[in-house]
């Protein structure tokens, strides 16, 4: 599993007022954030109408941490704070590492990648390995050696949850009106005004059940897969089903699932917009990308700080990305090569 340096666990138990916490509130919606490019990378890389089962699959992690992130806003701002989205720093720089240095430990790099059995393996299943992943006849995607000197994700969460808990009721000074809640684009089952600890704490436990299931199922709250297991079905090519031949009561023994590379464009990794010459096709895609992106993270800013009724505006955003990446990864930049998104920020007229 994936740690954070041990400090920032320490840091968050000797938190003693409500406005310290807001800085580690802040630290989880850039991680939840952080995911989102290179999981979207992998996304576009699949050519349209190839690939559909483990496009399905990615795509719905992406909308879970999507989930994760606003969940990670609301309890911010139901304790006084403000998430701050649409600046330069709140985007990762890649390759590199995880917001809080989340994976150093292990040497793991983010990169902006196209789908691959490599990329399954080394980052999308590393990033979501839980604390305790449950071997279901399969080795894990990494040795876990202990080190005191860090903490796990799930750490993370369970001290900023402990810490509301001890803070209680009086720290909910929050506008309720600034909290996302719309049934429209998740499930009321998954977002919920957060109002109180129990709301509070109630949806923080989801982030964690969500991304990495229980140490005795991979089932997460809503009776689906945990991440992990999502991305270690395309990576052994079979759906992880019931199976009581096992003492696990688990296997990858489902139905197959395709991961053609035929049907995967073989995407510039961790593209920046200026690696493509002034005035190609390639560099027009990638300026409007990033222009597109930025305006998204803008009006996602708006969002959480007093009009939640800009998510729609957000999703709007969210499909002319889409759209303009699609067209962006079919421009041959050389060597084998199609262009992809940079994911970088920019200033925005939104």
């Amino acid at each position: 599993m994936l740690k954070l340096n041990k400090q920032f666990v320490s840091d968050i138990h000797a938190v003693t007022d409500v406005k310290q916490l807001w800085s580690y509130l802040q630290n989880a919606v850039e991680l939840e954030h952080a995911t989102l490019p290179v999981y979207l990378t992998g996304l576009f890389s699949i050519k349209q109408a190839e690939n559909t089962t483990a496009s399905d699959i990615i795509r719905s992690v992406i909308v879970e941490e999507m989930l994760h992130m606003s969940i990670a806003c609301n309890v911010l701002n139901a304790i006084g704070g403000a998430p701050d989205i649409n600046k330069p720093g709140f985007v990762p720089t890649f390759p590199g590492p995880l917001p809080m240095g989340v994976g150093e430990d292990r040497g793991l790099i983010a990169t902006l990648a196209p789908l691959s059995k490599d990329q399954l393996k080394n980052v999308y299943m590393a990033i979501e390995e839980p604390e305790d992943p449950i071997d279901f006849p399969v080795k894990t995607t990494l040795e876990v050696e202990a080190d005191e000197e860090y903490s796990t994700i799930g750490e993370f969460y369970a001290a900023i949850i402990a810490k509301i808990k001890e803070l209680g009721p009086t720290i909910f000074t929050g506008d309720p009106k600034k909290q996302l809640a719309s049934g429209r684009w998740f499930r009321e089952t998954e977002l919920w005004a957060v109002t109180d600890v129990d709301s509070a704490c109630r949806a923080l436990e989801l982030i964690v059940a969500q991304g990495e299931g229980s140490s005795k199922s991979p089932i997460d709250p809503e009776g689906e897969l945990a991440h992990y297991y999502k991305f270690a079905e395309i990576f052994h090519g079979k759906r992880l089903v019931p199976d009581t031949t096992t003492p696990e009561g688990w296997s990858f023994s489902g139905d197959p699932i395709e991961l053609d590379p035929e049907g995967i464009y073989n995407l510039k990794q961790n593209a920046k917009a200026s690696d493509y010459p002034s005035g190609s096709a390639a560099r027009r895609y990638a300026d409007q990308t990033n222009y597109t992106y930025s305006s998204l993270l803008n009006v996602l800013h708006q969002t959480f700080n007093g009009a939640p009724d800009k998510i729609d505006q957000a999703m709007g955003v969210m499909y002319e990305l889409r759209l303009s990446v699609q067209k962006m990864v079919t421009i041959d930049v050389g060597n084998g090569e199609r262009a992809a998104p940079p994911f970088e920020y920019v200033a925005t007229n939104i």
